[in-house]
């Protein structure tokens, strides 16, 4: 008998789920409060598989975050606290009147966001674009070009002569953070946009072979210096996730293309593959002993824990740094929006606006250092403590209100004519995990330069080689 995807993805969800709350070591009064949130997301998830008939791998990405980083991840750490060890991994303290009320703040932020979700995508409209020109004529073809020798010179004063200079010169040369993230989300992303655009036209079967030949040699160039650059030798894996997951949909969109498939290649990802695969970062065995005695992957897997003992780094942190951040505006009020607004105005620098918030992932790892007694402050703070740190209640509401329409907004793009806008539009759903998990200046900030590396300078380019040659 086959087995639809459908059901055996219902199956697993439903599996891993049980046998967490089965699991689950707390007073009735918070194993309620999370079966309530699972229930709500199961809800979706089975609206998602069962009766969305669009695909929309926004809404997969949002289920995959809050089933995973707010329901069993926090289910596990809490399960895992013993007698004389009631702490997070961030050391904020575990109280059951702080877990419930956390608890209601994510089930508001849910409820909102479906209700405004169903509003909003039951009729999509796509946002068809007019193209400036046909792919047919030179133009494409020469902002291709154009594109490519960009990436030429790019990789030249970036990689060439990084490599030519000396270590001193390398350390003497001092870099700003705007600076590093222009660089690496926006410099470094425009081959992605010339990918796009090269593949684009190639699957469009023109038969001018001339051309295709030319595009193809500059698509395997640019994907040569694309895969040079972001690497991950020299990119974080959570910020490369999105890059390559997005390169498969590219090259080999029926893989993902359906909401089944996507979530079953999300869920495994995120659920089980990187908790399994960060039990490889304690292996004490260089490659060559792991090759002659290939038990050392065991040893290490079960001296590390397995794949629950991942949910309780700080990978996880997600649903402690709620419970830290209703603790810090019970302390220190609300920001009225101060947080946001330094997210959204991220590329002002601080020697202009001399009062700009840090980042909210910074502002609760600075409490819990000062509070305490942790060691640093570099920590994610979710769209959900955001949204509570702004404008408390209402700014859940809020908070929810604009990521459904941004959902929208991007399932048009998903679904116009477009090449560009639908490749930059999954790639908005693939980086959601990154955005919902936060902080948001972070997720925000990336996102941008990305877009405009992918995006707006490709089309910025189109639109200056065509009104050129137009006059």
């Amino acid at each position: 008998m086959k087995i639809k995807l459908n059901t055996f993805l219902i199956f697993i969800y439903i599996l891993i789920g049980a046998l967490a709350f089965l699991s689950f070591r707390a007073s009735l009064l918070v194993w309620f409060s999370f079966f309530i949130n699972f229930f709500v997301i199961s809800f979706i998830f089975y609206y998602h598989l069962k009766i969305e008939k669009k695909f929309s791998p926004f809404l997969t990405c949002f289920i995959v975050f809050f089933y995973l980083f707010l329901i069993i991840a926090p289910i596990v750490q809490i399960s895992s606290f013993k007698l004389h060890s009631t702490q997070f991994m961030t050391r904020y303290p575990y109280a059951e009147s702080e877990v419930i009320y956390a608890n209601f703040i994510i089930l508001i932020f849910i409820l909102s966001f479906v209700i405004f979700y169903f509003l909003f995508t039951k009729n999509i409209i796509p946002k068809y674009s007019k193209p400036l020109f046909l792919a047919t004529k030179p133009f494409f073809i020469l902002n291709i070009f154009i594109v490519t020798i960009l990436v030429i010179v790019i990789y030249y004063n970036s990689v060439i002569l990084d490599i030519a200079s000396s270590t001193y010169e390398k350390s003497s040369k001092s870099i700003s953070v705007a600076a590093n993230l222009v660089k690496s989300k926006v410099i470094f992303m425009i081959p992605f946009g010339g990918i796009i655009h090269a593949y684009g036209y190639l699957k469009e079967n023109h038969k001018n072979k001339v051309n295709k030949y030319i595009v193809l040699l500059i698509l395997m160039l640019l994907v040569i210096a694309f895969v040079f650059l972001k690497n991950p030798l020299n990119e974080k894996r959570n910020l490369l996730g999105p890059v390559y997951i997005t390169l498969i949909f590219l090259f080999y969109p029926k893989l993902l293309n359906r909401n089944s498939t996507f979530f079953l290649f999300m869920f495994i990802s995120l659920v089980v593959l990187f908790p399994a695969l960060s039990t490889l970062t304690h292996i004490d065995a260089n490659l060559s002993q792991i090759i002659s005695n290939p038990e050392e992957l065991i040893k290490s897997y079960n001296r590390f824990g397995g794949i629950t003992s991942a949910y309780q780094t700080l990978h996880y942190d997600a649903y402690a740094n709620i419970l830290a951040t209703i603790d810090y505006t019970e302390k220190n009020g609300l920001s009225f929006g101060s947080q946001l607004l330094s997210a959204l105005l991220f590329f002002v620098p601080r020697n202009l606006w001399s009062t700009k918030p840090i980042s909210t992932g910074e502002l609760i790892g600075d409490h819990l250092i000062n509070d305490y007694g942790f060691v640093f402050n570099n920590l994610s703070n979710s769209i959900v403590s955001e949204a509570y740190i702004d404008f408390g209640l209402f700014g859940v509401v809020l908070f929810a209100f604009i990521l459904a329409y941004s959902f929208k907004f991007f399932l048009s793009w998903l679904k116009s004519n477009d090449f560009a806008k639908q490749i930059t539009a999954f790639y908005f759903a693939v980086h959601l995990i990154f955005l919902l998990r936060g902080d948001l200046t972070n997720g925000f900030a990336y996102f941008v330069g990305v877009f405009l590396g992918i995006y707006f300078i490709p089309k910025f380019l189109e639109r200056i080689i065509f009104f050129s040659l137009k006059k």
